[in-house]
């Protein structure tokens, strides 16, 4: 069993590699729909119309992009954003987009049921942590995290989670293109097993019953939230790839 990839990540990763010349337009294709029905791409400059994803991916290209890069905001941490205020606040109420730095876009996506509508944004270059400042943040956030958790007795009110955080060389694969280095693919299934994690630990109030108890849990878990993030836009943003990834 795979772990299913957040779209922007998959948009990302294979998006880069068609631009690159590593993977075929049908690849590209079928790797980005996953479970979904169409995707198509709106507000390209230079078409009045909504595009499919290939021809989206045609005039990045003619537009100068030779890669794309993901970013997973969430409020008070822009994980992966440069701007400007309306593209960061698009993508903030999707909580992830799709930045092509070259061409000076972002697309955010938009969910219809089965079918996702990016929407083109002006977008800035931005900040990003690189690899390695991003695995060794993603490391130290989860003994962080799980020494608080521990503290706050988190097998008594989420055994699942206990499970989760004792098992984390059990993770699920994740499924990567041709010329994402080794290291970036590790590093996103890693990130995203931090965030699953602490989704299902918010997932409900559990045995916190004062507010004292839930406020104490957030902010255990809000690191590990937050090194998840940039693990996956580190991961899945080629400009700080490793040299000749």
């Amino acid at each position: 069993m795979t772990t299913v990839l957040p779209a922007s990540v998959r948009l990302a990763w294979w998006g880069t590699a068609w631009l690159r010349g590593h993977v075929v337009t049908d690849l590209v294709v079928d790797a980005v729909l996953g479970d979904d029905a169409t995707h198509a791409v709106a507000g390209l400059p230079g078409a009045d119309r909504t595009e499919t994803l290939v021809v989206a991916l045609g005039r990045l290209r003619a537009a100068g992009a030779s890669g794309m890069g993901a970013a997973f905001p969430v409020e008070g941490d822009p994980a992966g954003l440069g701007g400007p205020a309306a593209f960061n606040a698009e993508a903030l109420e999707a909580g992830e987009a799709v930045v092509v730095a070259e061409a000076g876009l972002g697309l955010v996506p938009h969910r219809t049921g089965a079918a996702v509508t990016w929407t083109v944004h002006p977008a800035a270059r931005r900040q990003l942590p690189d690899v390695g400042e991003a695995d060794r943040g993603l490391r130290a956030a989860l003994i962080e995290s799980a020494n608080a958790l521990a503290r706050l007795d988190v097998a008594r009110w989420r055994p699942d989670v206990a499970d989760e955080l004792l098992n984390l060389r059990h993770r699920h694969p994740v499924t990567a293109p041709a010329g994402v280095p080794d290291r970036c693919v590790d590093l996103a299934a890693r990130g995203l097993q931090a965030v699953a994690i602490v989704e299902l630990a918010l997932e409900d109030d559990g045995a916190a019953l004062t507010a004292a108890d839930i406020t104490a849990r957030a902010d255990a878990l809000r690191p590990l939230g937050r090194a998840g993030r940039r693990a996956l836009v580190a991961a899945s943003s080629p400009e700080v790839w490793p040299d000749g990834a």
